[in-house]
């Protein structure tokens, strides 16, 4: 069946009720003519501004990556192309903002301990391409339910995957914080990086650690399933985090996926998903950094 395939993104981030600076980073984007979006979000550590520095480097070397992708050649391709292309380009973002960063540390010793987590969704088509390095996460929402498309990379996580903490442990564990990768500490980085195709409509969510402090899997699909206007979700997620104590900044993104025709029944991704509701397709949003 023939569809057509609708975008529309939003984020916002907050320095929170706690912090003094705000390290994390967002960017979105929709393409006004073609079915391309993206979202990016970055948690910076450091301190002395070098959190802050590192998330914007990693956000803008991303997004100049990006806007060079959709060249004639790139539309010319066949789809499994175009999947090598983005992979390709969403590695060599990585790697480009990673010596960026450590290029930076190198020019100002105050920089010395910076680094940050990353989180980004590229959506061409049915096509979704995630990756990450660190704890910020991205979910997908559907009639299905809540999938957690990331895993993080973090000492607590280690602990839950050999059966020494549970998850719920895990949320107030003193090491919650401790990351085992990010940008900007090693010369390589690798992020884990899988492409899906998404067989109905969707929504993306993109979040740093300063929200799943307080929400775990469940509290994320209840907002997702139940708040609308679905882009709007990104304000609810961050209004209620800093009513629950806003200890960290706190960055969510949110891009909807939507079909003009219903597909015949398959699973969108190849991973276990739940149950819940959709009803709106909200219109395009501009982005920004």
């Amino acid at each position: 069946m023939s569809r057509s395939v609708t975008l529309a993104v939003n984020g916002r981030t907050d320095i929170g009720q706690v912090r003094e600076e705000n390290e994390d980073s967002i960017t979105w984007y929709n393409h006004p003519e073609h079915p391309f979006a993206y979202v990016v979000v970055a948690d910076g550590m450091g301190g002395y501004s070098g959190g802050a520095l590192a998330s914007r480097i990693a956000v803008q070397t991303l997004s100049l990556q990006f806007s060079q992708l959709l060249t004639p050649t790139f539309l010319a391709c066949s789809p499994d192309q175009q999947k090598l292309m983005i992979q390709a380009a969403v590695r060599n973002g990585i790697h480009k903002a990673n010596h960026s960063i450590i290029e930076a540390k190198a020019e100002n010793p105050n920089f010395a301990h910076m680094g940050t987590t990353l989180v980004l969704v590229v959506q061409w088509g049915d096509q979704l391409t995630v990756a990450h390095v660190g704890d910020s996460r991205a979910y997908l929402w559907s009639l299905r339910g809540l999938v957690q498309l990331t895993r993080d990379h973090s000492v607590v996580q280690e602990m839950i995957d050999s059966g020494a903490m549970s998850e719920e442990e895990a949320r107030t564990s003193n090491v919650r914080n401790h990351i085992t990768r990010a940008l900007g500490v090693h010369d390589d980085v690798e992020p884990e990086l899988m492409t899906y195709r998404i067989a109905e409509s969707a929504l993306l969510m993109l979040c740093s650690d300063g929200l799943t402090e307080y929400f775990d899997n469940p509290d994320i699909q209840h907002v997702l399933a139940t708040h609308r206007p679905a882009l709007e979700c990104c304000y609810r997620f961050i209004d209620e985090a800093n009513h629950k104590g806003g200890r960290d900044n706190i960055s969510v993104g949110i891009m909807e996926v939507s079909f003009t025709a219903r597909p015949s029944y398959e699973a969108p991704l190849s991973v276990p998903a739940g149950t819940g509701e959709d009803t709106t397709v909200r219109r395009n949003q501009p982005g920004r950094t």
